[in-house]
């Protein structure tokens, strides 16, 4: 079976984690066969750290953007991964993973989703969970089973180009999932010690402070088209973690600006009815429950867009 994989990473400033990250990726058990890195006009010493890395390992490729003043968390990200897209053929590669430059990587980590894709071929996107590093050891960013974690957004590229990509918009990282199981694919993330990973950053702290990035969340959760009554219990459960009920307010808060103001939501609106019978379903069975219960219900429509005989040549060729 074929098990190359292409690895993208959009960056801006990011020199005080970066060096963990690219240590973290070259010294896996099994290494990308292309590492684009997207330097998306950085002023600080992040060109210098790519430069030196690149001259080393030659699987490692720069593209750099123009510094333009700002890039927008979510929309931006993005626009710079497809960037990184342009400069290769994705048809080179069975894999593809879009992944930041603040985390800390076990050594196999790519090696061991690789596999477990490759004994359920239903598996579209997949990923480890994200842990943070405090005083009393790692804490975890406690993310769903149901979803691939968006800074390392692992995907089969066949599943990748039926879902169309990512869309450019806040919430990209998870309308993708949602797509994912739209069309029969599964979307998962396992809590194993081989897949465990450090987030060297907070969640939702790039942009400002942790509390617009809650609030941005809060934001693209409606964006996306999550109901008030699952928004209102998603923002309970983070006032029970860290930053505790600010965090959990902030969440709520950024849910209700945008409704009261009556912002744009996402144009799909079979995707957005698809998420939000889920997430009714999530409420009254547990998400558990309610992802295994779709999974099996969408397996035929996997089956019908015969994704199963594609992905079966591709692997044998």
């Amino acid at each position: 079976m074929d098990d190359s994989y292409l690895l993208i990473s959009p960056c801006r400033n990011e020199s005080e984690f970066m060096v963990k990250t690219l240590d973290s990726v070259v010294n896996q058990s099994l290494r990308p066969a292309k590492w684009i890195i997207v330097d998306d006009g950085s002023t600080d010493a992040t060109p210098d750290i790519l430069r030196q890395y690149s001259e080393k390992h030659d699987f490692i490729e720069i593209v750099t953007r123009d510094n333009r003043g700002h890039r927008s968390v979510g929309p931006g990200v993005i626009e710079a991964f497809y960037a990184g897209m342009d400069a290769v053929d994705l048809n080179d590669y069975a894999y593809l993973c879009k992944l930041d430059l603040d985390l800390d990587l076990p050594a196999t980590y790519f090696e061991t989703l690789i596999a477990r894709m490759q004994t359920n071929l239903r598996i579209g996107t997949c990923s480890g969970k994200p842990y943070n590093q405090r005083d009393n050891g790692l804490v975890s960013e406690k993310r769903g089973d149901e979803m691939s974690v968006g800074m390392t957004k692992f995907y089969r590229v066949s599943c990748f180009e039926q879902i169309g990509g990512f869309v450019s918009e806040v919430m990209w990282d998870a309308i993708d999932c949602h797509r994912c199981r739209e069309l029969g694919w599964i979307a998962c993330s396992w809590d194993d010690p081989e897949l465990r990973f450090v987030h060297l950053r907070v969640m939702g702290s790039s942009q400002d402070n942790i509390y617009t990035g809650r609030m941005r969340h809060g934001y693209g959760q409606y964006f996306m088209g999550t109901g008030i009554v699952y928004m209102f219990a998603t923002s309970v459960y983070r006032m029970l973690h860290p930053p505790y009920f600010l965090g959990g307010m902030a969440m709520f808060w950024g849910y209700l600006k945008s409704a009261v103001k009556r912002l744009p939501r996402y144009r799909d609106k079979e995707l957005r009815k698809f998420i939000n019978t889920y997430q009714w379903r999530c409420l009254l069975l547990g998400k558990h429950k309610a992802t295994e219960l779709l999974n099996d219900k969408q397996k035929p429509v996997w089956k019908e867009s015969g994704q199963s005989g594609n992905i079966g040549v591709a692997q044998k060729s």
